[in-house]
């Protein structure tokens, strides 16, 4: 039995069954006044909720017709929050995003970010946590049970999909509201992100051969790659954080251009790569990566839409989606691939997820001695 991978099974159920009641209570809880009033958003969270929020930038400025940036908790809060645009009040909106919704780091970013002036909105999957109290307006992303076997402490997987899942929604319900959709646009788009349930639950169990073909063929490896770029960066760093979190392996999340400039010259020539693209506003460059890292000899693997057919004859191996995917919405299935490979890796390798806590490590305090929940807050804002 592996965990990670009934966890990846799961995945179009829980979409199906998160999608009403998250829509719902974002069109609920974000009001005109809220929505129209708005200039500008910041999303910032740790871990999994940064990539998270990494990946729905597109999403936000393409769909919400408004600027927004993402951040990691630790850069907004100890570093951008004193210098948020003054542009009057309801006008800066902060969305923090925590799944336990007890990270110090996001709550001290919501709470510096109120200081400052800014509407703050707490993303979680925990009622009645510090983050979902901190937030002037809170926003629920909490899905149905799903345990883990006793003993075991499985990789985030469920829960990064709810929070990309109700990313989306919100910036649909914010261009809506502000007039950058219509109604009848908004409905197409939230069924065309509903349909991605249908989508990755026929490509799961293809892939999922695939990935443990390719974990077990090497399963000689000592480092992975994971490239992408646009809403797919988040995606690469999430890829390499489910090797960390599955295998422990050394694993590297990089964007597109900057492999070109760094990766490009590493030692280590066969260090499988994982190239990931919607095959849309970087597909030109995703090709010239491509080709650049098999002309070194790395181990290639493209994880692309089915509208990329300029590399198939280049990579080892590829997992590819309908082409008539969104590339804003991509990163749900784009990050199935990795998923599923991190868990067959730990598997191959015989390696307890999370290294089985050793060596100091802890599940108390959301991290034991890195006290991700315990730590520090600052009570000021800094200039």
């Amino acid at each position: 039995m592996n965990s990670m991978i009934d966890q990846v099974y799961s995945l179009p159920k829980l979409v199906r069954e998160s999608f009403q009641s998250f829509d719902n209570g974002i069109r609920n809880t974000l009001d005109h006044r809220l929505c129209l009033s708005l200039k500008r958003i910041f999303l910032t969270g740790c871990g999994d909720s940064h990539h998270a929020s990494l990946n729905a930038e597109l999403a936000f400025e393409s769909l919400a017709g408004l600027p927004t940036e993402p951040m990691t908790a630790l850069q907004f809060s100890r570093y951008g929050v004193g210098f948020l645009p003054q542009t009057g009040p309801g006008t800066n909106a902060v969305i923090g995003i925590s799944v336990s919704g007890e990270v110090s780091r996001t709550l001290e970013a919501l709470q510096l970010a109120a200081k400052a002036g800014a509407t703050t909105i707490a993303l979680t999957g925990t009622p009645g946590s510090r983050i979902a109290l901190a937030g002037e307006v809170t926003l629920f992303s909490t899905t149905l049970p799903f345990p883990d076997p006793p003993g075991i402490h499985t990789p985030g997987v469920r829960s990064f999909a709810a929070s990309q899942l109700a990313l989306y929604l919100i910036a649909i319900r914010l261009g809506e509201v502000r007039g950058a959709l219509t109604s009848i646009q908004a409905g197409k788009i939230r069924s065309e992100l509903l349909s991605l349930a249908d989508t990755a639950e026929q490509l799961i169990p293809v892939w999922d051969q695939t990935a443990r073909q390719l974990a077990e063929a090497w399963a000689d490896a000592q480092e992975f790659v994971f490239v992408g770029g646009g809403p797919n960066l988040g995606t690469a760093l999430f890829s390499a954080a489910k090797i960390l979190e599955a295998s422990g392996d050394p694993a590297l999340g990089q964007e597109t251009e900057e492999w070109a400039h760094l990766q490009y010259f590493a030692r280590a020539v066969p260090t499988p790569t994982f190239i990931i693209s919607a095959a849309d506003r970087d597909l030109s460059r995703i090709v010239e990566v491509t080709v650049a890292a098999k002309a070194v000899g790395r181990r290639l693997v493209s994880i692309t839409s089915a509208a990329n057919k300029a590399v198939s004859d280049i990579v080892d191996a590829t997992f590819s989606w309908p082409a008539d995917v969104r590339e804003l919405f991509s990163p749900l299935i784009a990050a199935i691939p990795a998923e599923l490979f991190a868990a067959h890796r730990a598997e191959v390798i015989r390696e307890p997820f999370f290294r089985d806590f050793s060596g100091g490590r802890s599940t108390e305090g959301g991290g034991g001695i890195s006290r991700i929940r315990t730590s520090d807050i600052l009570s000021e804002i800094k200039l």
